[in-house]
């Protein structure tokens, strides 16, 4: 059985973009990680120096070890000017990192693994999101995870995107794709 985890880049709880993916995925089991209750440095970018990255004491590594464990990988995050959140960036950022520390085999690890994404915004983000899924598709071409499909809803005020039909309609349609996955 495959197993999934959800990584909530939100800076707000119960907003759009995570009832969107709790619609997405009723039904399902799965392991949530908040990015807003971590904390996530942002990188300092030290690839070409000679010393190579320093360690850096907070919660990005135990949030990677547990993206190695899962089979499919939810990324959340609300389009924040046309962009993801900062702390969901931050989260990505640091996997310049990942991929130069030692004690992990990120394109090995990451390899096996499926990617959904759910967005939500309140400017047309089906035609403005689409930058920002074109952003997390090459992200994950990079490191080697296969991107299976996405939701872009619409909802600005807390709630909104429940009037989004379309958006419910690919949830409840994605929500059968990945019942189907985790099943085998």
């Amino acid at each position: 059985m495959k197993t999934v985890l959800v990584l909530e880049g939100s800076s707000r709880p119960g907003g759009n973009t995570e009832r969107l993916t709790n619609e997405m995925l009723e039904g399902i089991d799965r392991k949530t990680i908040y990015l807003r209750e971590k904390t996530i440095v942002p990188i300092v970018d030290k690839r070409h120096d000679k010393e190579g990255f320093s360690k850096v004491d907070d919660d990005h590594d135990a949030i990677m070890k547990e993206v190695f464990k899962h089979d499919i990988l939810i990324f959340s995050t609300p389009i924040y000017w046309y962009g993801m959140t900062g702390i969901m960036k931050n989260f990505i950022d640091r996997w310049s990192q990942t991929l130069r520390d030692s004690q992990f085999q990120m394109k090995k690890e990451m390899e096996n693994k499926e990617a959904f994404v759910v967005l939500c915004g309140g400017d047309h983000p089906r035609i403005k999101g689409l930058p920002l899924i074109q952003q997390f598709q090459y992200a994950f071409d990079f490191i080697g995870l296969s991107f299976s499909d996405y939701v872009i809803g619409q909802g600005n005020k807390p709630g909104d995107v429940r009037n989004d039909r379309y958006a419910i309609h690919v949830a409840k349609a994605l929500n059968l794709i990945l019942k189907s996955k985790i099943s085998f």
